[in-house]
């Protein structure tokens, strides 16, 4: 017992951490491998233990006792038995399954339905009647988890009886492990997903191919003339990720900072592995910046990187391609053609940039994508919508992940002040407030009219910084882009003139940008200091790490994030929630009522 200590654990699994106290810092940084924030008042920070927090540590490396070790060294109070048992039980189950290597069977078919791929492998293909298929084991380590998989109503219909088993033996191959299950190769994503849902992650040491050979070389200089230096933690990531190119590396997710390099990431691990690769980002100006990288900083040449977008659709060696092309369909309930892509060659990577973002109709496609190299770059692996387990199971897990405060104090992204500016709802609004439902309640709170002379004593105040004003709302953005008579970029500017825009906002020719939420995701920026955030997306954390993320990149001066919430609104109540994104980082929060005051902001 040591009432210095920073943090109290508790038998539900919560984790109190008393922001005021000597190690408060030391502690949080030690806490974010294998605990979620939950909330983040002005002195204690709940974390919550979660078995995905647990399992996502286990695979970068982080064991159950270097979790138990944590908990001990930073408690004020004895760490509850339960919790050692728990947290042991828990991370036990990572690699209590695994997936490996399975036979190939030849299958019978009837020649007229022998398929291409065969002819591809068989030239003489027309004349057989039969194709390869190939197939997995699940295995388990003991009996009481193979008979519960085996048991699970969802699981073991994906299973293959074991009829199979004298094909197997007539083709020279070994029978099922004793404590396995057979499945169709095919079947690899379904099964991680479906098994994770049940508390049971897989680990997968089925072997990845190799895919096209690409020779990709990063330079030693850029064609700018500037020598490109590989930061350590960057090469520690991409090495995280390929390992030793064996079973069970090749696949995960990395989680770095806005503005510390995951474009350079991903270049590191094509340099490493040299071979085809696809990118899948969120815009066409991410897209165009991921080519003009590569050009920058890769030996690779224009004629070998395509574009495929809604403007343009190329496909070669290194691919680039948005979200919002490939789930775009014709029709509501029909398929969507552009996942043509993932099979048109033969990729040896695929780099989904901003993971957090993948669209829910791509996760079918990543479910059979089992065997190729894949990399999720993110910068916070939260997601709205709860399917972080989704991202875990077949992007892959957390590899890598660094604390954003240790590269601010290393010097990597710019230091931050975080301000909450709560500005007053008009009188003649309340009333409208009063009777709003919850959504319009939301709206007549972030589109408050008393914020535009908030943003316009900030633009005077700031007067040698650039500055991004963000929000919600068009009709909001495009008021104060008239009124302080400067260029607005939202999700109908043409993708031409959006370009042109970003290059004049990043030579200096403009100062102050209005930007809709089209800006939060792969946007380089690199000289904004101020963001000024007047509307969100109600509680998301994860756009708030984003927007922060504008103004992160290193710079002299320490750059300002301002929140402008509306008092005693649900504008607060969603404010708290970005906040633990923030407080989760260990940026402090600094809550003004804005008076009209300069000194105020």
């Amino acid at each position: 017992m040591n009432y210095e200590n920073p943090l109290i654990v508790q038998g539900d699994r919560s984790l109190l951490l008393d922001v005021h106290a000597p190690k408060a810092d030391e502690c949080r940084n030690a806490l974010i491998p294998f605990a979620e924030l939950e909330k983040s008042p002005e002195h204690l920070h709940t974390y919550k233990l979660s078995p995905l927090s647990l399992w996502n540590a286990a695979s970068a490396g982080f064991t159950s006792q270097d979790a138990i070790d944590v908990l001990n060294k930073y408690a004020r109070y004895d760490v509850p038995q339960s919790i050692v048992m728990w947290i042991n039980e828990i991370s036990g189950r990572f690699g209590k399954l695994k997936l490996i290597e399975g036979p190939e069977v030849k299958v019978p078919v009837e020649p007229s339905k022998i398929v291409k791929e065969s002819e591809k492998q068989n030239k003489e293909s027309e004349k057989s009647d039969f194709i390869i298929e190939k197939y997995l084991y699940l295995v388990a380590d003991s009996i009481p988890v193979y008979k519960e998989i085996g048991a699970n109503p969802s699981v073991k219909k994906i299973f293959l009886k074991n009829e199979l088993d004298e094909t197997i033996i007539e083709n020279g191959n070994q029978k099922t492990p004793e404590l396995g299950f057979l499945l169709k190769l095919t079947d690899r994503g379904t099964v991680k997903q479906l098994l994770l849902q049940a508390g049971w992650p897989v680990k997968d040491e089925v072997s990845l191919a190799d895919g096209e050979p690409l020779s990709v070389n990063l330079r030693s200089e850029t064609l700018t003339g500037k020598k490109l230096e590989i930061r350590e933690y960057q090469k520690n990531s991409a090495k995280a990720l390929v390992g030793d190119k064996g079973p069970g590396t090749g696949f995960g997710t990395i989680v770095l900072p806005c503005g510390a390099g995951k474009t350079i990431v991903g270049m590191t691990i094509m340099d490493m592995l040299k071979t085809s690769t696809l990118i899948i980002t969120t815009n066409i100006s991410a897209v165009h910046q991921w080519i003009d990288e590569l050009l920058d900083k890769t030996d690779l040449t224009a004629d070998q990187i395509a574009e495929y977008s809604g403007e343009n659709k190329e496909i070669k060696p290194v691919t680039v391609a948005t979200y919002q092309v490939l789930t775009w369909r014709p029709a509501k309930d029909g398929p969507y053609p552009h996942f043509s892509i993932f099979h048109e060659r033969p990729w040896g990577l695929i780099i989904y940039d901003e993971v957090h973002m993948l669209p829910a109709p791509v996760f079918r496609v990543v479910a059979e994508l089992q065997a190729v190299r894949r990399v999720g770059l993110t910068a916070t692996l939260v997601r709205e919508d709860g399917c972080e387990g989704y991202v875990f199971s077949l992007v892959g897990p957390k590899r890598y992940d660094v604390p954003w405060k240790e590269l601010e104090r290393d010097h990597w992204i710019a230091t931050a002040e975080c301000v909450e500016v709560r500005v007053d709802l008009p009188l003649a609004s309340e009333i409208d407030y009063a009777v709003a439902n919850s959504r319009e309640k939301h709206r007549i709170s972030s589109e408050n009219p008393d914020k535009l002379p908030v943003v316009k004593k900030i633009i005077e105040k700031y007067k040698d910084d650039k500055i991004l004003v963000i929000g919600q709302y068009l009709s909001q953005l495009e008021e104060i882009a008239k009124i302080l008579n400067v260029p607005i970029i939202t999700g109908k500017t043409p993708n031409a003139q959006r370009d042109l825009i970003y290059k004049d906002f990043r030579s200096g020719k403009i100062r102050v940008l209005v930007v809709s939420k089209v800006a939060n995701f792969a946007i380089d920026l690199p000289d904004a200091s101020i963001a000024i955030q007047i509307s969100g997306t109600f509680g998301s954390r994860q756009e708030e790490a984003q927007r922060l993320g504008r103004i992160l990149r290193p710079k002299e001066r320490e750059s300002k994030f301002f929140s402008l919430i509306t008092r005693n609104t649900v504008e607060e109540e969603f404010g708290s929630n970005r906040q633990k994104f923030l407080a989760e980082q260990g940026y402090a929060y600094r809550i003004v009522r804005y008076s009209g005051d300069d000194n105020d902001l």
